[in-house]
Parts: C-alpha cells; structure tokens; sequence
C-alpha cells in the first residue's frame, strides 16, 4: 500500500478531506472537511497540508539545531529565554522561501474559490491547524494565529507562513512544554476559507458549560464577526435550549457595544461602535436559533460526542440557506471531568483479596 494522498499532496480542497485526515489537514482542517462530507453547511476552502509544512520547515535551524529540538528543549519556567529563543525560531520560519511548486498550488486553490465565487481578490480567513489541536484531549484554540479577511494570491501565501510561524509562539511553546506534547512529531497544516460576511456569529456548545448538563444546548450570539465573542471584546446575547422539546428555556439579550466588521480598506478587520438601534436587539431570532440547535444535534450525533462549534449567520444569504457553521471541535472541559469521574480507582488484580488490598493500601498511603 503506498503513501496517502492527503500525506503527499502540499494542498487539498477540503471536499478532499475527512476526520481521519488530521496528520495531514491538522485538527481543524480534518473537522470541517468531515464536516462537509455530513452534509453541513460550512464555507468552502482548502488546506495548506502538513506536507508543506514540513518540505518547508524540517531542514530549518537557529544556531545549527533543528527548530524543532531547540524547542524541545525550552524551559517554561524561564520565560525570558523561552521568548528570545522562540522569537528566532519565528523569524526563521517567516523568512523562510516557500517551494515554488507549493506557492503554485495556493494560489491555484486560492483562484478556483474566486472563480467559483465569481469574484476577484476574494476574502478569505487563514486559519492555523496544528496536528494537536482541536482534539478531545486538548484544545489550542486562540494559541496560534487566525488572519480574517485577506485577499490576493500573494497576501494568502504570506499569511500562510505565519501562521506556520505562530506554532512557536511563546503561548503555543509554553503550553506544550508544559503537557509534555513532543515537538518532533508536531506540524501545522492551514486552513483558507472563504469569509462569511456575518450579520451575527457566536459560538455553541452542545451541552452546558456551566453546569455540563447534556439536555440542553446554549448559545452565545453577537452582532458582526464572531472575532468579538472569542477575543472577549463583546457581552453577547446568551440562550439555553432544551434538547428534548426545543423550548428556549434562558433568554438574556445583552447590551452588545462593540462589533467586528470587515476593514473598508479590504484587508482585515477593525472594531468599531455598535450603532445605538442595534445594542438592545437580540442577534438571533427564534427560528435561527432552532435552526443552530437542529444542526448542533446533527454534528454531536455524528461525532457521537458534545461539541463547541462557531458558526455565522451571512447577511447576504436567503434564510434557511445563512447559517454556516465554521468550526467544530470535541467539548473538552466536562469530557474530561466524566473520564475523571468514571475512571476506575484501581487496575483489578487476579485475587479479590489482593484488589481490596490494593486500593485500602493507597488509601492509607495517602491519607
């Protein structure tokens, strides 16, 4: 059997790309691609694979070592280290040439979603998608880069190799020293998006993360692009629904004062005022709403687990035909919580007096 073509090739559409697709698509790329394949509604876009990654950053080394065991070797309790070091490692990624033949297929990718767009210099969202993120183990939302809106060929190559380079960002470097995440194995993959030209955008997570409770499904929606929820910079508008019948059961409408929009300028974004007509007003009605939670019930049931999804409702689209999903990933914070619960207090041993042994000894042991 020989080599994958998701392992060889340094782009795939994402039409490509499934769940099982994460060493070569990264943990994002590999979720929308399975997304896709289920039928959901998510922008189109392609993957920077982690095959381009490692034509392009393998052979690099700062001081004559692999960047990767330079990294290795960083001590998250000496900060000032880990930043001087781990800022020459991203000066050498972004200065890095990439292999003509791998520019070739960006751009070819980039041009055929402006061609089946029908639209020139088509915004697009470059988004970082490491080989460990997104997984039900851990999560490294927020730690690499994101770049919204940029356009033009040579702009997405460009914001291509930062995001490779934010994967040694000191945030990234640290969190992985910390868990003791290998860096030889790690590798980044990218995701090119197409933009959603979002009225609203919020998150939602398939179970409560407050209280863990699986029957319901809660909601946090704000005007403009969802960048103003995940970074913070916004109170959203906050609804619990009920799995079971479907009834909106918490309803609070905050007063929403800042928003993200597209810069006039057509590359990248700025936050501005929320005009004073729209502060008070919920970003969802009700039928939006119960179309988000019929599709988050359709992606937990297909990955058989709760999920934490960002999705956007286009202010373009006919409704029943604007509300995209842009990302879906396990919810970790409670999974881990009921494997804890659930894990077993001792490995049973061959005689039942050796088992009760066993477990009466580390309770002593420990007390």
């Amino acid at each position: 059997m020989g080599t994958p073509m998701t392992m060889t090739h340094p782009v795939l559409p994402f039409a490509d790309i499934g769940r099982d697709d994460v060493a070569a698509a990264g943990g994002k790329g590999a979720s929308l691609g399975e997304l896709l394949r289920a039928g959901i509604r998510v922008p189109d876009g392609f993957v920077v694979t982690t095959a381009a990654f490692r034509q392009a950053v393998d052979h690099l080394a700062v001081r004559g070592e692999p960047i990767a065991y330079r990294a290795a070797a960083l001590d998250p309790q000496a900060p000032e280290a880990l930043t001087a070091e781990t800022a020459l490692i991203r000066a050498a990624v972004e200065s890095t040439p990439l292999l003509p033949s791998v520019v070739e297929a960006i751009t070819a990718h980039y041009e055929r979603l402006c061609a089946e767009a029908g639209q020139r210099d088509l915004p697009v969202a470059v988004r970082s998608s490491a080989t460990s993120e997104d997984s039900a183990e851990a999560s490294f939302a927020g730690l690499q880069d994101t770049y919204l809106w940029v356009s033009g060929g040579d702009s997405v190559v460009e914001h291509v190799r930062r995001c490779w380079a934010s994967l040694y960002s000191v945030e990234s470097v640290t969190y992985r020293r910390r868990r003791g995440i290998p860096e030889p194995d790690l590798a980044m993959a990218v995701v090119v998006q197409q933009m959603v030209g979002a009225r609203s955008s919020g998150v939602m997570f398939t179970r409560s993360p407050l209280t863990g409770d699986r029957s319901v499904v809660a909601i946090d929606a704000s005007w403009g692009l969802g960048s103003a929820v995940v970074s913070g910079d916004v109170t959203p508008d906050a609804f619990v629904v009920s799995k079971v019948t479907g009834e909106i059961i918490r309803r609070t409408v905050s007063t929403k004062t800042r928003w993200h929009q597209p810069d006039p300028s057509g590359h990248g974004i700025v936050e501005t005022d929320v005009p004073v007509q729209l502060r008070d007003v919920p970003a969802l009605d009700d039928e939006e709403i119960a179309e988000l939670v019929a599709i988050g019930r359709r992606v937990e049931s297909h990955y058989g687990c709760p999920q934490d999804i960002e999705w956007a409702v286009s202010r373009i689209a006919p409704p029943g035909e604007n509300v995209f999903l842009l990302q879906s990933r396990p919810e970790t914070v409670w999974a881990k919580k009921d494997a804890a619960r659930t894990a077993p207090t001792a490995a049973p041993a061959a005689r039942a007096f050796d088992h009760v042994f066993t477990v009466l000894g580390k309770r002593s042991s420990g007390s």
